[in-house]
């Protein structure tokens, strides 16, 4: 079945293509986050799509909340939605919807893959990395990430024997929604708003390679 996508169409493209952008675990693919991050990425020139993965599209026709399908099903949902998309296609997502676009990137031959705020490891369980295919992935790969993410800070990251062709863009003192500390004098709509910034530049560096 084909994917039912939300578009974001930039006023005037400068990139070809689109980023196809999965949600997060607990918030759909129209939450206020993923609205504001799509907006400004079609802000920049890049057209986004964004889709849900079934468990949240069940939740939408419902009301009922449910926990993520199994891995599987949710990669399978990815390749539908890159495969109703044309190209190039670059792929990426919000904490769980990064993580599934990470592990997908290379299969498809995505362009650039851009995860925002990546669950390197569960809260409070740093010994339980989600790392290991991110040591020899060959995809060009931008990770947008708070300084105070639970799930993945700089002190955790700076271990983790990373590809190279992974880059790291740390958000000052955002949290795993990019939400900063008040005393840092930024918004959560300003780092979102920096987050499709280095999300654009880097998809458009990949695409003058």
């Amino acid at each position: 079945m084909p994917a039912s996508f939300l578009i974001n169409q930039p006023e005037s493209a400068q990139l070809p293509g689109t980023l196809v952008l999965a949600h997060g675990a607990g918030a759909p693919m129209d939450s206020p986050f993923m609205e504001l991050l799509a907006q400004d990425i079609a802000d920049n020139g890049l057209k986004v799509a964004r889709f849900e993965f079934p468990y949240m599209a069940a939740r939408r026709e419902d009301g009922r909340k449910r926990p993520p399908n199994r891995m599987p099903m949710l990669l399978d949902a990815f390749r539908q939605a890159c495969a109703d998309c044309e190209g190039p296609v670059y792929i990426g997502g919000k904490s769980m919807g990064g993580r599934v676009a990470s592990m997908l990137a290379d299969e498809l031959g995505a362009k650039a893959l851009v995860c925002f705020g990546y669950p390197f490891h569960p809260p409070r369980k740093p010994e339980r990395t989600r790392v290991e295919h991110l040591k020899d992935i060959v995809t060009p790969t931008l990770i947008v990430q708070g300084t105070r993410d639970p799930l993945g800070k700089p002190e955790d990251v700076e271990q983790y024997a990373l590809a190279k062709q992974i880059s790291m863009h740390w958000l000052g003192t955002g949290d795993h929604d990019f939400k900063p500390l008040k005393a840092s004098g930024q918004t959560q709509q300003q780092l979102i708003s920096q987050a499709a910034a280095a999300c654009y530049r880097f998809i458009a560096q990949c695409g003058s390679i």
